[in-house]
């Protein structure tokens, strides 16, 4: 955690430089260091991710939904890092658009798993 937090203090001070004589220079900056610190947490989200597998295996919990909710999560994760990006380059109105686009993608995944509950939920009531 201390790589990432110094790299993204020296990140920032580069770019708060950089940002008066060179403007694009300084978000390309911006973009790479982000790009960095993700690839730094590759193996961190490799493991979660065998480690939930595991988990759900030893559950006996059907692996299409632990493999939707995974790609549900790693959905809105890309969506963040997009939208966050774009408003750096000073989009908000496209990032706006990256957030939305990222809560529909969502939905149209979250679908079958919500119908599965619902058909659990009528089929426990009583007739």
């Amino acid at each position: 955690m201390i790589q990432i937090v110094g790299l993204g203090l020296v990140a920032t001070f580069l770019a708060l430089i950089l940002k008066e004589h060179k403007s694009p220079i300084a978000f390309l900056l911006v973009v790479f260091v982000g790009c960095v610190i993700f690839l730094f947490l590759i193996d961190q989200i490799y493991e979660i991710i065998k480690m939930i597998e595991k988990l759900s295996v030893n559950a006996h919990v059907n692996m299409i939904y632990v493999e939707t909710i995974l790609k549900i999560i790693g959905i809105a994760y890309i969506a963040e890092f997009g939208a966050q990006i774009t408003k750096d380059a000073g989009q908000g109105a496209i990032a706006s658009k990256i957030e939305l686009g990222g809560k529909i993608l969502i939905l149209s995944m979250a679908i079958p798993i919500l119908t599965v509950i619902i058909e659990t939920i009528i089929s426990m009531l009583p007739s």
